[in-house]
C-alpha cells in the first residue's frame, strides 16, 4: 500500500522536499483527471487528517532545518507565479508545521485570508507569538477544530487567481 508521498514546497530561498502520509488515492476519471478529493480520500486518510497525523513526517523536515515548528505553511511550487509581492514575503522565513493561518481557520479560510495570516505572522514574528500558536495548535488538534477531512476548500490558488485574472480582462 502506498502510504507516503514526497513533493516540493516553497521554502526560504529554496524548495523544501516534503514527506507526508498519503491520505488520498490517485483515482482518475476517464479523461485522466484526478477525481475530487472527497472521493479519493480513503478511510485511514480521514483519520490521519482528523487527528492531523498526516503532518507527522514533516518533523523530518524540521530536524533537517528546512522547516520550523511555526511559520507560514509551505505551499506548492506551482503557486509561485500567482503570489502578490506582499504574499511573497511569507517565503522570507522558514515554512512551519503549524502557523497563524492554521489556528485561525485552516482550510475553512479562503486563499486571500490564509495568505494574509501568513503575512501577518511574518510581520509580527516573535518567540511569544510562536508559543501562542503552538498552544493554540495543541488545542485545535485535541478539539479537532476546523479540520476538513474532506478537503472542502475553495480549490487551487493558481486556478482561482487565473480565473480572476481572466475575469478582469473581460471587464
Amino acid at each position: 500500500i502506498d502510504i507516503i508521498y514526497v513533493y516540493l514546497l516553497n521554502g526560504v530561498i529554496r524548495w523544501v522536499l516534503t514527506i507526508k502520509f498519503r491520505s488520498m488515492d490517485n483515482r482518475k476519471d476517464s479523461n485522466g483527471n484526478l477525481l475530487p478529493d472527497s472521493i479519493r480520500l480513503n478511510k485511514y486518510g480521514r483519520l490521519l487528517r482528523a487527528t492531523s497525523l498526516d503532518e507527522l513526517p514533516e518533523l523530518f523536515n524540521i530536524i533537517k532545518r528546512d522547516m520550523s515548528i511555526v511559520g507560514p505553511r509551505p505551499l506548492r511550487v506551482y503557486y509561485l507565479p500567482w503570489y502578490t509581492e506582499e504574499e511573497k514575503t511569507s517565503h522570507d522565513v522558514r515554512p512551519g508545521l503549524t502557523g497563524w493561518a492554521q489556528v485561525n481557520g485552516r482550510n475553512n479560510l479562503d486563499w486571500d485570508k490564509r495568505l494574509a495570516f501568513d503575512i501577518e505572522y511574518v510581520k509580527n514574528m516573535s518567540f511569544l507569538f510562536d508559543i501562542r500558536i503552538i498552544f493554540m495548535t495543541i488545542v485545535y488538534v485535541f478539539k479537532r477544530a476546523d479540520v476538513n477531512v474532506d478537503s472542502v476548500d475553495e480549490g487551487r490558488l493558481d486556478e482561482i487567481r487565473k480565473a480572476k485574472s481572466e475575469q478582469m480582462k473581460v471587464i
